[in-house]
């Protein structure tokens, strides 16, 4: 295989601790892979603002541009909290999705067999539970203009935000849902509000009149936001592939993963269009944020970090092999008793990255 270019952008927070424990895996891939890599690595976030005054250096989004894809850590914490709206810390992750062109946000919510019991739900609710969220992720009303805060003429503030998709934005995540529906189950239920919200009227007509015209195989449901959440949190099993927008996919994909037992454990991936070897450059990074509240301490969960490294393996390296390989490795190690805090148990990360490379 061709060499390749890996960014890797640790962040705030435990995203270096958890980033760590990444790496190591990736070393060991990349010793028995025989893959070709160059890795840099860069500031970004609340790091970035400290060092450089900006959530994105401008030399950070150029390498992330030339790269194959990027390992991102988290962002974020209460020391920033105070700065201006265009300077915080998880700018930088909205900076990368819009400059790189990274539209489809990939959020499995898989329960794996050894932490059916850490679920919230009754373990005959979640067992068996694989499901996949395509969000959304360069539109909608992160990125809708006009936005702003005004100040009125009483000396009120107002805030506001727009909530806009247009027919191409929609196709493009669509045709990522129905796809991955052709490997999985044959099912994508689309999400929106169109009860309510022109755009979701929209989105909602335009998901159909692809499905129709280029995915008859697939069967195709429309549910709204809300009762997506409900059904989610009452029978999760019922959804194969999700598909929804930027805001509502944010939300969901959180719910989500709460059924699997903990936030440490869920990785996504942010794709762009597909090359001509059908290779897709993205942005892979766990769900969990920075965990200010534990950062420094060692007890970050980074199985989620890892698990990131896979979809990466996978979706912009071409490793399939490799990347079932560390998926199991994560698996086994949960088998085998290996917790964290967050799942009851007292391993460190290091200890529970040890874990993984033993099985793997």
């Amino acid at each position: 295989m061709p060499p390749k270019t890996l960014l890797i952008l640790p962040g705030d927070g435990v995203g270096p601790e958890v980033m760590a424990q990444a790496v190591r895996v990736l070393e060991r891939v990349q010793a028995r892979s025989g893959l070709r890599l160059t890795i840099e690595t860069g500031l970004v976030g609340g790091a970035a603002i400290d060092a450089e005054g900006t959530p994105l250096p401008a030399d950070v989004l150029a390498k992330a541009k030339g790269a194959d894809a990027v390992l991102f850590g988290a962002v974020g914490g209460p020391k920033w909290e105070g700065l201006g709206f265009d300077l915080r810390p998880e700018m930088a992750i909205l900076g990368l999705r819009s400059e790189l062109g990274l539209f489809a946000n990939l959020r499995p919510a898989v329960i794996f067999e050894p932490l059916v019991e850490a679920s919230p739900l009754k373990a005959e609710r979640v067992r068996g539970l694989d499901l996949m969220i395509v969000r959304e992720a360069t539109g909608g009303v992160y990125f809708g203009e006009p936005r702003g805060i005004e100040t009125l003429a009483d000396g009120s503030r107002r805030g506001f935000n727009t909530e806009s998709y247009a027919t191409f934005e929609i196709e493009r995540v669509a045709r990522v849902a129905f796809d991955l529906a052709r490997e999985r189950g044959g099912r994508v239920t689309s999400v929106e509000k169109a009860n309510v919200m022109e755009s979701g009227l929209v989105w909602r007509e335009t998901v159909q009149a692809l499905r129709d015209r280029d995915y008859a195989d697939v069967a195709l449901s429309h549910m709204y936001a809300d009762n997506c959440a409900m059904q989610l949190a009452r029978d999760p099993r019922q959804f194969d592939v999700i598909v929804t927008t930027n805001l509502f996919g944010d939300i969901l994909s959180d719910l989500a993963s709460v059924l699997t037992g903990s936030l440490g454990l869920l990785p996504s991936a942010t794709l762009g269009a597909p090359g001509a070897a059908g290779e897709r450059a993205g942005l892979f990074e766990p769900i969990h944020g920075s965990a200010p509240d534990i950062a420094g301490r060692g007890i970050a969960n980074p199985l989620a970090q890892i698990l990131s490294l896979a979809l990466l393996l996978h979706w912009s390296f071409g490793l399939e092999a490799e990347a079932r390989a560390v998926e199991g490795a994560c698996v086994a190690a949960l088998a085998a008793g290996a917790r964290t805090a967050d799942l009851g148990g007292s391993l460190t990360t290091g200890q529970m990255g040890d874990a993984v490379l033993a099985a793997l």
